[in-house]
């Protein structure tokens, strides 16, 4: 054990050495300040921010491009704290949870400490999912080698029904009809056996499916852009005359409450697809649960928003063990990220460890130097970034869009990928308006092309036996896991295990 942790430390380390560059460490800097101009602008999301930034690095090495992808990620989830303090709205659906403590602490008087306790929380968040992407990334990755097309079929249904249950609490259904609808976008084009031309209806255009990236920047670009732009503005509070520089005595008192936050947004992570605004949720839930000042909870409370910006935060690392491992996104960024890596020549997935796991602790090494970068801004140009706020919606909106048509154009310069953002931002926009989750139709269109292959290559090597789809160990779990998530949302079924249970507790008492 000792051995594999000497190991571990000195790949980390060799990690870290490699990118103690001058382009490498000027990458960083301006990387990470462009995520959180991001994230603190109502409208521009994470996931945008990375899809469109991707289509600036296709001339960078792998290393360089995966850094500054991995920068502009960590930074706009940090970001959109700012405009959730200052103005009530969250910067990325990621900081929602921080609106319900981060606004009243404004409204105080209290501002600066509120940012001082969102930068504070957004570190040792990072810091903690580093910790456990260091960790738990080998030996996922190596466990993963376990897996043939019969896991990662059930891997695929899992990530949908998993991600629409936790994206759409209050009416799992539209969540998983969202992931559906993009599984069913997934299998327009050339099927990846034997070439045969679905739902093309004689366009070449089609035969190629819908670009991954067009289609992102559409769902999570132009219907922000829309969205935005049909709300009213908002009004923003004073701007903070106390210190930003977070507090020790906060940190020490709420430790328990990052460590607790810190965990569960690992955990919520690396489940497929569900993202950092569930993470932020959870951690807040359960901080609040646990807390002895419950009544302070939404009103202005320190510990509450402490545990909602760990909980986002520690999500990023954490969305990105099963990209690594298993080639499949934790959210919606880190799905931007794992289509970036195979532009790039990288092939994440459970052979990594096998053809390069150097890899695994640069991208390591590569969330540290995201985290410090985001620390260092976070104290020092607090202030001079909230000047952004202050750029009117009519004019970046538009700016926004212009971006969001050129990052889809750029992939293959085809001038049907920009009909095909409007068209998503479009259908973004119309499910937005009828609650439905974004997540897990991004993920359905990632995971379409995985579970269709899988599917038939599963059927080839067991001669059409559907049998080892149930019955091998590891399909079994995911498949006993999936059909209970889909039975609980049913209200007579949960009523009943709940029935059931309390019996039991009774019993044993």
């Amino acid at each position: 054990m000792t051995a594999v942790l000497l190991d571990n430390l000195g790949q980390f380390s060799s990690a870290i050495g490699g990118f103690l560059t001058p382009a490498a460490l000027f990458h960083m800097a301006w990387s990470t300040l462009l995520g959180i101009v991001i994230g603190a602008l109502p409208g521009l999301t994470a996931t945008m921010g990375v899809a469109l930034v991707t289509t600036l690095t296709y001339k960078l090495e792998a290393d360089l491009a995966i850094l500054i992808l991995m920068c502009v990620y960590v930074g706009a989830i940090y970001g959109g704290s700012r405009t959730a303090i200052l103005i009530n709205i969250p910067g990325t659906p990621a900081n929602a949870a921080t609106t319900l403590d981060g606004f009243p602490l404004a409204k105080q008087g209290l501002a600066g400490r509120a940012m001082g306790v969102a930068t504070s929380g957004s570190v040792l968040g990072s810091v903690i999912g580093m910790f456990f992407l260091a960790t738990l990334a080998p030996l996922l990755g190596n466990y993963a080698l376990k897996f043939q097309s019969f896991e990662f079929f059930w891997l695929a249904i899992f990530g949908i029904v998993i991600s629409g249950h936790l994206t759409a609490l209050e009416d799992p259904i539209k969540g998983w009809i969202a992931g559906f609808i993009g599984l069913m976008t997934a299998m327009v084009g050339q099927e990846g056996i034997h070439a045969y031309e679905r739902f093309t209806y004689g366009t070449t255009e089609l035969m190629g499916g819908f670009a991954l990236i067009p289609a992102m920047v559409g769902a999570f670009g132009f219907a922000e852009v829309l969205t935005v732009m049909r709300d009213p503005a908002a009004e923003m509070a004073d701007n903070p005359q106390d210190s930003v520089v977070p507090k020790w005595e906060d940190v020490a008192k709420y430790w328990r409450t990052i460590v607790r936050s810190g965990l569960i947004g690992t955990i919520i992570g690396i489940i497929p697809g569900v993202g950092e605004d569930i993470g932020a949720w959870v951690s807040y839930a359960a901080a609040r649960r646990k807390s002895k000042e419950r009544d302070k909870f939404g009103k202005g409370s320190i510990e509450g928003l402490m545990a909602a910006e760990t909980g986002n935060n520690a999500v990023v690392p954490g969305a990105i063990i099963p990209v690594l491992t298993l080639a499949i996104p934790g959210s919606a960024p880190a799905a931007v990220l794992l289509a970036a890596m195979f532009i790039h020549g990288v092939r994440p997935g459970p052979m990594i460890m096998v053809e390069s796991p150097h890899f695994v602790y640069q991208v390591v090494a590569m969330v540290f130097f995201a985290t410090l970068a985001m620390g260092l801004f976070g104290i020092l140009l607090t202030k001079p970034l909230l000047t952004v706020l202050a750029i009117p919606r009519t004019k970046l909106m538009p700016v926004v869009f212009v971006l969001c048509a050129i990052g889809s154009y750029a992939i293959t310069s085809r001038l049907f990928d920009i009909w095909v953002m409007i068209g998503f931002g479009l259908l973004g926009f119309v499910l937005r308006e009828m609650r439905y989750p974004m997540a897990p139709l991004v993920l359905g269109i990632i995971l379409g092309d995985l579970l269709d292959k899988n599917l038939r290559r599963g059927l080839v090597l067991s001669d059409g036996d559907l049998t080892p789809f149930f019955t091998r160990p590891i399909c079994l779990v995911l498949w006993l896991i999936t059909l209970t998530s889909i039975l609980l949302t049913i209200e007579p079924v949960r009523n009943g295990m709940q029935h059931v249970w309390q019996r039991v507790r009774t019993r044993r008492r």
